[in-house]
């Protein structure tokens, strides 16, 4: 009788590719062999004076009308485009450290970011720089 591995495929080995979509409500983030493993608003709460970031995705939505004096929460892209590109940097960075660090990669991963179609050559720089930042092996993109 050959051998049959009893487990999905995927689920045991470490994976080495995650998909990135940068949308204007929720970011989502997929990692090869398990899905979807992020899907979270793209929202972050900045505070105003320091510009230290107080929260990021579901934690940042919640203060969206109810955030106390000096701490405003930003929405990074609006109607398709990157609004803010130093918050959406801020805001990938978190969401990538936050799968990189949980989750078992043999390597670096390499990391597919869906962008906006309008997006500058600065913004371009500006999310690879990030991804790399937050522990990337090779950054692509799509638009």
């Amino acid at each position: 009788m050959p051998f049959r591995w009893p487990f999905k495929p995927g689920s045991l080995f470490p994976a080495n590719a995650i998909a990135v979509d940068l949308g204007t409500a929720n970011t989502l983030i997929y990692v090869k062999g398990e899905g979807i493993v992020l899907n979270e608003p793209s929202v972050v709460a900045i505070d105003r004076d320091t510009k230290k970031i107080k929260g990021v995705g579901l934690e940042a939505k919640r203060m969206l009308g109810r955030t106390p004096d000096g701490v405003i929460a930003v929405r990074p892209l609006k109607d398709g485009v990157i609004a803010d590109f130093d918050v959406t940097e801020k805001m990938l960075r978190y969401f990538l450290t936050l799968i990189i660090e949980n989750h078992v990669f043999k390597v670096k991963p390499r990391v597919i970011v869906c962008v906006p179609s309008g997006i500058t050559e600065v913004e371009k720089r500006a999310v690879r720089d990030s991804a790399l930042g937050a522990g990337a092996k090779e950054v692509f993109m799509v638009a």
